[in-house]
């Protein structure tokens, strides 16, 4: 790579896997990179990653991070995404530091476009067709139900709310700003036609200084949860010629009509049931979808990094190239994974990620991401979780992505479920066993799954029956000889009796259905009535085949506890005899807490007599609100936390004592 002139050293303010991908690129184009990080990341891989790190009071301290890059000497400010890379505040102090350049569009444009109102205002001056809309002073009996209430400014489905009947409209307007002004400190609210059946589609789009804009084809992020997008792919499998046509002629249009510079994203909805294409946003940054169209273009046949071009047009060069050099190749799929109990009612995380295995090395090879295969398919993760990690619930929840590269859209999709397959987790609870079941299902496999069907649709569980055996497996294995410092001691046991067949190795373990005692035969190959064919068992990885079916899993074996990830799902098998206290019983009337994170509010006193349902107080974690509600009538006995007070998973938050009230 060539090198760039305006500036020797880049500043990244932001964390985690973004701050990575940033950094890997800059490095490799030969930039000097620099890390910002609050205390509790003292210790995080972009920290270590960077040529230097700097401490700020907080990821969104404006001025702390502008001082950062002078007392740095960074030439320019890579904002990633999230954070500060939508504000313009942010924009315009970078843009009075004399001799810091910001590594995206200017505080005029994110003004403009960062704002859901004014950006549909700019979309309907540049022709580009736009969601049908109330006036939010008109009467809403008059609205033609149903309708979405959405915050003007910021993303990620936050401060949006599905109103389906006029009764609830207010309460929806109230939630939504009061979200909107806590999330992104603007409660200016949008009301819009829903789309009850419709696929989000977005473009790329890239423009220099020079006046050049093109597009970089669209990418289908349907597959979304509450507004949360889960995987995303490219190109988009269902649109027509003339729809591609309509979203990438559009975004050029509205780029060039909004002066825009550098990489950005414009969203649209296409309504499956009548076929037409609305603009929804433009997001002025990279996305953390970026690696799907990076790898399916190409431009004069070679592969791009977005972030490559980001520093270069930044630095004042030309794209140096046009929409003609522009082709697709292949098709990707990107599923992210987050630090989520998706089939526990999708409750946020945290704890330490006692083991982590990604399907590749993240950014072993290259500058956008580490890769491994080749051929008809390649797997890229973008991450920075590594084991012994601890995630908190101070942050977004995403740990990372997994991407499949594939000759054609199937190839792709198969290649995402063997690169989840090969994913381990250990811990916590991630959502990699739920992205792949979605990959793997047959709805997803057929691309009918539209943004409102995973808030509807109930994705089942996987079965832990392999996983309780691979557990049982490596358990009974690593106490046997073989594994322990008695291999060769005649008194070791070996299971060796008298009369008839060694006996079997009992391995209890507590299930979600129970315990389970399971009888494991090492020598014969056994557990219990399946037959155990061992491949592979080292480095916490178990590769058996059992009753003929080769599986994968990676499993922790510690005093207290058996955890296996398998397909990607996290199991957790207790010891029996682990535990002399079991704490509160399941049902008694103990509320604990059903994620770690902050107690927002508390409603009720010691004595205070509530009814079935009725709500307690409330708590936070990862942006995510949650009710705590009686579980029947009765009088509180305890009240243990304050509003404002951090508290763990499962920790005892309220106590109510059964009984009939109002006597």
């Amino acid at each position: 790579m060539t090198a760039l002139s305006a500036f020797d050293t880049v500043l990244i303010a932001n964390r985690g896997e973004i701050a990575l991908r940033v950094m890997r690129t800059a490095r490799a184009m030969g930039l000097r990179t620099v890390a910002v990080f609050t205390a509790p990341d003292r210790d995080a891989p972009h920290v270590r990653e960077a040529d230097e790190a700097l401490e700020v009071p907080g990821y969104l301290d404006i001025d702390a991070i502008v001082d950062a890059a002078r007392r740095s000497g960074a030439g320019a400010i890579h904002p990633g995404y999230g954070f500060l890379s939508e504000r313009s505040a942010f924009a315009r102090a970078i843009e009075g530091t004399e001799g810091v350049l910001l590594v995206g569009p200017g505080a005029d444009v994110m003004d403009a476009m960062g704002k859901k109102d004014a950006a549909r205002e700019i979309a309907v001056g540049a022709g580009v067709p736009v969601v049908p809309s109330y006036d939010l002073d008109a009467d809403p009996a008059g609205f033609a139900y149903p309708v979405l209430v959405k915050a003007a400014a910021g993303g990620g489905g936050k401060g949006m709310r599905i109103v389906r009947a006029r009764s609830e409209y207010a309460a929806a307007l109230a939630a939504a700003r009061r979200e909107a002004l806590s999330a992104f400190g603007d409660d200016t609210i949008l009301v819009e036609k829903y789309v009850e059946h419709g696929r989000h589609i977005e473009v790329q789009v890239l423009a220099d200084h020079h006046g050049s804009v093109v597009h970089l084809f669209e990418r289908d992020c349907s597959t979304q949860r509450r507004h949360q997008k889960v995987l995303e792919e490219a190109p988009a499998p269902t649109i027509t010629d003339a729809q591609r046509a309509s979203v990438t002629t559009s975004a050029v249009a509205l780029s060039q009509a909004v002066g825009y510079t550098n990489a950005g994203t414009v969203e649209f909805l296409l309504d499956s049931d009548t076929g037409e294409v609305y603009f929804l946003e433009m997001n002025t940054r990279l996305q953390v979808e970026h690696p799907v169209t990076e790898e399916v273009v190409r431009v004069r046949g070679e592969r791009i990094d977005l972030v490559e071009l980001q520093l270069r047009v930044a630095a004042g060069e030309p794209l140096g190239f046009t929409q003609a050099d522009v082709t697709v190749e292949g098709h990707a799929i990107e599923a992210r994974i987050y630090a989520e109990d998706s089939f526990g009612g999708f409750l946020p995380q945290a704890g330490t990620a006692e083991l982590v295995r990604w399907p590749t090395v993240p950014f072993a090879e290259g500058a956008a991401g580490g890769r491994a295969g080749s051929g008809p398919g390649r797997v890229r993760v973008d991450a920075a979780l590594e084991s012994g990690q601890v995630v908190s619930s101070s942050f977004d929840p995403m740990l990372g992505k997994v991407i499949a590269w594939g000759a054609d859209r199937e190839a792709a999709r198969t290649g995402l479920v063997d690169a989840l397959d090969r994913t381990g987790i250990l811990g916590l609870t991630t959502n990699t066993g739920f992205v792949r079941a979605l990959a793997a299902g047959a709805e997803f496999r057929d691309a009918t799954i539209d943004t409102a069907w995973l808030d509807h649709a109930t994705v089942a569980a996987p079965d832990s029956e392999v996983a309780l055996v691979a557990a049982a497996w490596v358990d009974a294995v690593l106490h046997s000889p073989r594994f322990t410092d008695r291999a060769g001691d005649p008194f070791a046991t070996d299971g060796w009796r008298v009369a008839g067949e060694p006996a079997r190795t009992l391995v209890a373990l507590e299930t979600p259905d129970g315990r389970r005692e399971l009888r494991v035969d090492v020598p014969g190959h056994r557990v219990d009535d399946v037959v155990v064919s061992e491949h592979r068992l080292a480095d916490h990885t178990a590769v058996l085949s059992l009753d003929g079916h080769r599986e994968t899993a990676y499993v922790n074996a510690t005093t207290h506890k058996v955890e296996v990830a398998h397909r990607g799902q996290r199991h957790s098998f207790e010891r029996p005899d682990a535990f002399a206290d079991h704490g509160p019983a399941a049902g008694d009337g103990t509320l604990l807490a059903p994620m770690p994170g902050t107690v927002l509010d508390v409603l009720v006193t010691v004595g205070q007599e509530v009814a079935a349902g009725e709500t307690l107080g409330a708590m936070e974690a990862m942006k995510m609100e949650l009710a705590l509600t009686a579980p029947f009538a009765g009088t509180v006995t305890e009240v243990n936390v304050a509003a404002g007070q951090q508290v763990p998973l499962g920790a005892v938050l309220l106590v109510v004592e059964e009984g009939e009230i109002g006597g």
